[in-house]
């Protein structure tokens, strides 16, 4: 039996088994007075008394909708998180960024248990937000493994190095003896196509003295999703016929398997050993654009005498481990760690043909795969230092050594051969040509790190912190990152806290790096576009140079208020200035172009382009936070409010080097369509409200999103589109009992879908909603879960 087909049974089982008396969600903590870890070296910091502003996520509000990723799961809880869900996009629709604060999706550092999660092996060069990118995969951790999510809206590069520009995710994992629980789900979107179906579960037992093995695993199905048109413009050879839906644009067919596990044992009064790991395999297969059957480049009517849709097939590999020991020495603390971690990418193309290949063409091919490594060694130590102040003052510093490594391997060479029927067929695998073994190669680097932090409250109603931390690269040189935080209590209801820091983001192996062939849409058509790595002798010709470190300087201020015991608000406004930003050049198009790159031997290209650090960017933003609980018919009901205004404005752009405006060249390095998606490409703002109400066996919860205004630019200002406001409603009822628990539930309930794009930028009416959509467009999602906790 099919695996999908075993899953199905096993989680319809669950779901009849559970018509028993059930339940799912607990009521949600107020969390004021829970302890803190991230932005901290302190042993008793709250939520309450943080110095910088951060957000807690409790394992029922990431479980609190239908869906199974972690992304979608922060995106519906975090008003300042965008998670786009584009298509026909290449790997980024298997992999697909989420941004914070509307900044680059690699500006976001990631932590599980405090220490740095390696990022994924793929590079977005796609036209999506977060294009550009190599960030962390969110999807691959599982949320059954999830104790708490902490999230710091605030720079913090001097306290964790690299990447932490906009703010620090960091996942705590569940760890503890004798709790568990089981459970299962099931959905569909009202449209019927996108079934979900899963298994998840968790436990743990005792080891020794205080000791812990907790593990966790999710098993789970997507199935394709399809909100495609029939065609209905302009007849050609390259078009489908008529009246024909033969595209695909939604979510991707995926399945998903990931483990957990975290544990602890006591080596003594002073020491404890400790490890954390998780491993994921995903299988996701995504469409591509279709070729029409007389297609006279493209398509060999021979084999596919209707035409084809080519699908990518992505196998995300993911594994991760971090073993320690930590302990006391007198009355110093200290933590020394070994830390792995591993990504794999691979791609399958299938359904395609190589058209120069001519009729003995295959129709599937291996393209290729990325790969990247991490090892990381750290060494922290921090004490209490008794100054006479009211409280003692807490010392931390450490260092680090870290090593990356990011690999490309080249596909089958069939998959980019260069075949006897060019011209007029063109080469390569059709959707995505195999990489090359020009493209391959094997890149690492390593870097040292040295850190110092105090931190303390320095009478009873101000409390400061100061840290410095100094990073060395074998590639680009060397960074010194500080931060300056305080907070000044006025009384027990009002508090103002402030930060000012310095930060910086290292280029990714991958954005120097990465080569390779893909389709891209450029105002609704397709193009076969060259990514070069910034080396490359065709990229310096077009005015690539060496890539160098962003650099940041953060401001934040903000308010606490705490007017009742049941109520705790927050404002936070922020500025985030970013020289030398990393971003994808605009994709270098036009006769001459072309004229150029065959004069370099290659060939079927319409276009190319590199990464630069050509922008100097402004992100000015607000956050504001407001929790309340109250009584109401002999139950709780848990009210919040969550808000955040955000704008990106380009600052500065470096000249256009000359080699775009020679040799019959006239060109732009950074042109209006990625001045639009860096500038108003995420929604402007975005309003969360939601409601949990227990009372006796019951919940019932609600919450409402308002997702902001955003703007796709196109290459022609007429196709410019700015897409409305849109409000989003997910409802569940919960009942309980033994342990048992039942969740009906609805996402989109009211089936809001964006603004349809204009014909212009649809490619024949075919794909009517935009990738940038920060809901997507699959319309209602209805859902059923089961559960047992122990």
């Amino acid at each position: 039996m099919p695996t999908r087909s075993v899953l199905r049974s096993a989680v319809f089982t669950a779901l009849a088994a559970g018509a028993l008396p059930a339940l799912a969600q607990q009521p949600a903590p107020t969390a004021l007075d829970r302890i803190i870890v991230t932005g901290t070296r302190v042993a008793d910091r709250t939520v309450a008394e943080s110095i910088s502003p951060i957000d807690v996520i409790t394992p029922e509000a990431l479980q609190a909708t239908g869906t199974t990723e972690l992304a979608t799961a922060l995106s519906r809880v975090l008003p300042s998180l965008n998670f786009p869900r584009p298509a026909v996009s290449d790997g980024t629709s298997a992999i697909r960024p989420a941004q914070l604060r509307g900044m680059a999706p690699d500006q976001v550092l990631v932590l599980v248990n405090g220490k740095r999660r390696h990022t994924t092996a793929l590079i977005n060069v796609n036209g999506t937000q977060g294009r550009g990118s190599s960030p962390v995969d969110f999807n691959a951790i599982p949320i059954s493994a999830i104790e708490r999510v902490e999230v710091l809206r605030d720079g913090a590069s001097a306290q964790y190095g690299s990447d932490a520009i906009a703010g620090v995710v960091n996942v705590v994992l569940k760890g503890s003896a004798g709790s568990g629980s089981i459970g299962a789900h099931y959905g569909m979107h009202s449209a019927g196509d996108g079934e979900r179906l899963g298994l998840s579960g968790d436990g743990g037992i005792a080891l020794g003295d205080g000791g812990f093995l907790h593990v966790a695993g999710q098993v789970a199905h997507q199935g394709l999703t399809n909100r495609a048109r029939p065609f209905a413009g302009t007849p050609s050879p390259t078009n489908p016929p008529l009246g024909e839906k033969v595209s695909v644009t939604g979510d991707p067919t995926t399945d998903l398997a990931a483990i957990a596990l975290n544990t602890e044992y006591a080596l003594g009064p002073a020491a404890t050993l400790y490890a954390f790991g998780m491993a994921s395999n995903r299988d996701i297969t995504s469409n591509g654009f279709f070729r029409a059957a007389t297609n006279p480049s493209q398509n060999i009517p021979e084999i596919y005498p209707d035409g084809f849709l080519p699908l990518i097939n992505n196998r995300p590999k993911d594994r991760s481990l971090v073993a320690g020991v930590r302990g006391q020495a007198g009355e110093w603390d200290w933590d020394l760690s070994y830390n792995y971690g591993y990504n794999r990418l691979s791609f399958d193309i299938e359904n395609t043909l190589n058209a120069s290949l001519g009729p003995t063409s295959p129709t599937s091919f291996y393209a290729g795969a990325l790969e990247t490594t991490q090892n990381i060694l750290n060494l922290d130590v921090d004490r209490s230092l008794d100054w006479g102040l009211a409280y003692p003052v807490n010392l931390a510093f450490g260092a680090e050594y870290r090593e990356e490594k990011w690999n490309q391997s080249p596909g089958e060479p069939l998959s980019y051969a260069l075949g006897p029927f060019f011209p007029p067929y063109l080469p390569g695998a059709q959707v995505f040509s195999g990489f090359q073994p020009g493209d391959a190669g094997a890149y690492d680097r390593h870097s040292y790190a040295v850190y110092a932090d105090l931190e303390g409250n320095l009478t009873e109603r101000f409390s400061a912190g100061i840290a410095g931390r100094y990073e060395d690269y074998s590639d680009f040189g060397s960074k010194f990152s500080g931060k300056l935080s305080g907070r000044f209590e006025f009384s027990d209801a009002v508090a103002l806290r402030g930060t000012a820091s310095t930060g910086f983001r290292a280029p990714s192996l991958q954005q120097q790096n990465f080569q390779s062939t893909a389709t891209n849409f450029i105002g609704g058509v397709p193009f076969e576009i060259r990514t070069f790595g910034v080396d490359n002798p065709v990229a310096q010709a077009l005015g690539a140079e060496p890539l160098k470190a962003e650099a940041s300087t953060s401001y934040s201020l903000g308010l606490v208020l705490q007017p009742a015991a049941a109520l705790y608000v927050t404002v936070d406004a922020y500025q985030i200035e970013v020289d030398d930003r990393i971003v994808l050049s605009e994709n270098l198009t036009g006769p001459a172009v072309q004229a150029f790159l065959a004069e370099r031997g290659i060939f079927g290209v319409n276009g190319g382009r590199y990464f630069t650090n050509a922008v100097d960017t402004r992100t000015r933003g607000v956050d504001a936070v407001a929790t309340w609980r109250t009584a109401l018919a002999a139950g709780s009901l848990d009210l919040t409010f969550g808000y955040n205004y955000n704008r990106t404005e380009i600052r500065a752009i470096a000249p256009n080097p000359p080699e775009l405006t020679s040799g019959g060249l006239d060109l732009e390095r950074i042109g209006r369509v990625e001045q639009g998606r860096i500038e108003r490409g995420a929604p402007r703002d975005k309003v969360l409200l939601s409601g949990l109400w227990n009372v006796g066996d019951w919940s019932f919860s609600a919450a409402a999103t308002r997702y902001g205004e955003f703007t796709v630019l196109q290459t022609a200002a007429s196709n410019d589109q700015t897409f409305g406001a849109k409000w989003v409603l997910d409802l569940a009822a919960t009942y309980r009992v033994g342990g048992w628990n039942l969740t009906l539930g609805a996402d989109n309930v009211l089936n809001e879908y964006p603004d349809e794009v204009l014909f212009a930028n649809s490619t024949g009416g075919q794909y009517p909603y935009s990738n940038a959509s920060p809901f997507g467009y699959n319309g209602a999602f209805v859902y059923g879960k089961v559960g047992f906790d122990w």
